[in-house]
């Protein structure tokens, strides 16, 4: 989902003062402010349109990183648009030069500190979405619990991920590839320890997440995962889809206008809808068989061997797809039915997106020799229509009360009570990321195998 994003103008306030962080990657003139530093908009890599990213090397003098990450280029997000508010559709300056990462600490961390890091992916269907939303801010996780945050932005939609025998498939991945190597290389500078590295995506890029558990390359760039709502029922057998869509797209060229991609993405996104049923609600994503992936009938093996190599911490939400039933689709698409009977549609489509496959992932994680929770997260005790929704906990982990303040996802609860189920949600991650030892369960809000 596209969430409110602020501008990424750097602006001199009166309680931020800047300090320069020196790294391998280079000097980095970052923010302080609110008892976190900041050094946003840095660049981690380098790439042509339809290229593979190249790992940016040292910068020379000192780089000015008190502003934000560019998103990447991206058509409007129908979903967003009424259940994250109008502000949602509100991107930051989209540019195709979006390989950056923005990394947040506390304000007096020390250089080698050893403070666990955590890499945010985020989600947004492969299509849309910026590591420097702002309703991914995440100062409160830092200050509460001594962690640094990476958030990366990668490339989306048909920049990043329609590949076919004349261009590269799965570049948004390998940009997250480039994105972690960054992390392992400067971590340290930033208080961070490179041993102990977090993943942490929720829909689409938790699906990533599990892709990146197999990737080439990927060995020892991350020792723990935490893997929010991946879509993983309708994550395979999709190479006709794909195929699909790249053929709809291959008549534009190389070094066409920008605005003619996006139409084009448009135009195979309408092409398979009716005809892929459930997948084509992610017509996007990580293509088998093509680097860093294996081929798909590989995945199984690849996941059993890196079992024992990643901890787990994998869930879904109670009521995913109530997002869509509840908050999207028009009442001519679901007729008028009862409350009774649309729960029952979006307990059976949650269960086929996401719930079932979860399942077989943890199971397989363990019986592979894996450290694997499983979490259902259940929402709190306000009753909303999309309590426990996709994206849904996203607002307790991220962001603050302000930068959500009404969007319908947290109608009906008020800042007190999200300020309370955040930190216990925050604490709860938390400690997963420091520890590896699974969270366990919080009355009303979160249930944990």
């Amino acid at each position: 989902m596209r969430h409110r994003t602020t501008d990424t103008t750097a602006t001199a306030r009166h309680d931020r003062d800047d300090r320069v962080v020196d790294a391998p990657a280079g000097r980095f003139r970052a923010s302080v402010g609110g008892d976190v530093l900041r050094a946003g908009g840095i660049r981690y890599a380098r790439a042509a349109r339809f290229s593979p990213p190249v790992d940016e090397p040292p910068a020379a003098g000192t780089v000015d990183a008190t502003g934000f990450s560019p998103s990447s280029p991206q058509n409007p997000d129908p979903i967003g648009l009424d259940v994250f508010g109008p502000d949602s559709a509100r991107p930051l300056p989209p540019s195709e030069d979006c390989l950056r990462l923005t990394v947040t600490a506390p304000a007096d961390v020390r250089p080698g500190e050893g403070l666990p890091v955590i890499v945010w992916i985020h989600g947004g269907s492969y299509v849309s979405g910026a590591g420097d939303a702002i309703s991914y801010d995440p100062s409160a996780l830092v200050r509460e619990h001594r962690v640094v945050v990476v958030a990366v932005t990668y490339r989306l939609g048909v920049l990043g991920f329609l590949g076919d025998d004349g261009r590269p498939a799965n570049l948004g991945l390998r940009d997250m590839l480039s994105a972690l190597r960054w992390v392992a290389r400067n971590a340290e500078a930033f208080g961070g320890d490179p041993a102990s590295v977090t993943v942490m995506g929720e829909s689409a890029g938790a699906d990533a997440i599990t892709r990146l558990m197999v990737a080439d390359g990927a060995a020892g760039l991350f020792r723990r995962a935490v893997v929010q709502s991946p879509p993983l029922g309708i994550s395979r057998r999709r190479a006709q889809m794909a195929a699909t869509m790249a053929a709809e797209v291959r008549g534009v060229p190389d070094d066409a206008d920008l605005d003619e991609l996006l139409a084009a993405q448009r135009r195979a996104v309408r092409r398979v809808l009716p005809r892929y049923g459930l997948r084509a609600a992610m017509p996007f994503g990580p293509q088998h068989g093509y680097p860093p992936v294996p081929p798909e009938e590989h995945l199984e093996a690849a996941w059993s061997r890196v079992a024992p190599d990643v901890d787990l911490l994998i869930g879904t939400n109670a009521r995913e797809t109530a997002l869509f039933v509840e908050g999207v689709l028009p009442r001519t698409m679901v007729p008028a039915v009862g409350p009774a009977l649309r729960e029952g549609v979006g307990h059976g489509l949650t269960r086929a997106v996401y719930g079932r496959a979860v399942d077989q992932f943890v199971e397989r994680h363990r019986r592979a020799g894996g450290r694997a929770a499983r979490y259902t997260f259940l929402g709190g005790p306000t009753e909303h229509p999309l309590r426990a929704a996709h994206a849904t906990e996203l607002p307790l982990l991220l962001g603050d009360p302000e930068s959500w303040r009404g969007v319908p996802v947290v109608a009906g609860r008020d800042d007190a009570e999200l300020v309370a189920s955040g930190r216990l949600l925050r604490g709860a991650w938390a400690q997963f990321a420091r520890t590896g030892r699974p969270p366990t369960d919080i009355p009303g809000l979160l249930r944990v195998d």
